[in-house]
């Protein structure tokens, strides 16, 4: 199962280890510069970064046009995401913050495939499934368990 989907799964694994350094990061600007700054600031700059992309981009910009109105919403998400964890890392720490936010993730990301929202790939609800939400939430409340 996983020999085909395992430079997908690093992928993934790298993006969720990078995801705890950016939310610690983004909490130190909030405590130096003011959250609203700091979510600025994180913005302008992965804006300038993607902008040095831009020239390996192929052929996608012919068709941003046909896009549905909820697929420009990404940098909205965004803005709110970075808010959000600015503001609450410095309060219980990344750990617990990346623990919540991962839980968060994972329930929404499970509702997402079953009904194959946003045009993703139907995955219904499996026992397993529902069995490995369950564990991920046990795991989430041993480790926000003080």
């Amino acid at each position: 199962m996983f020999g085909l989907k395992l430079f997908p799964l690093l992928l993934a694994a790298l993006a969720g280890s990078v995801m705890a350094v950016q939310g610690a990061v983004n909490a130190l600007m909030g405590k130096i510069a003011g959250v609203c700054l700091a979510t600025f600031i994180v913005h302008a700059v992965g804006t300038a970064f993607a902008g040095l992309l831009l020239p390996f981009a192929r052929g996608g910009f012919s068709r941003v046009g046909q896009a549905p109105w909820y697929a420009w919403t990404g940098g909205v998400f965004g803005v709110l995401i970075i808010y959000s964890v600015a503001r609450c890392i410095p309060k219980v720490g990344v750990a617990p913050a990346t623990t919540a936010i991962i839980l968060g993730q994972v329930l929404t990301a499970t509702i997402i495939d079953h009904f194959g929202l946003f045009g993703m790939t139907r995955l219904p609800f499996s026992c397993w499934r529902i069995l490995g939400v369950a564990f991920l939430a046990a795991g989430a409340w041993c480790l926000l368990k003080k």
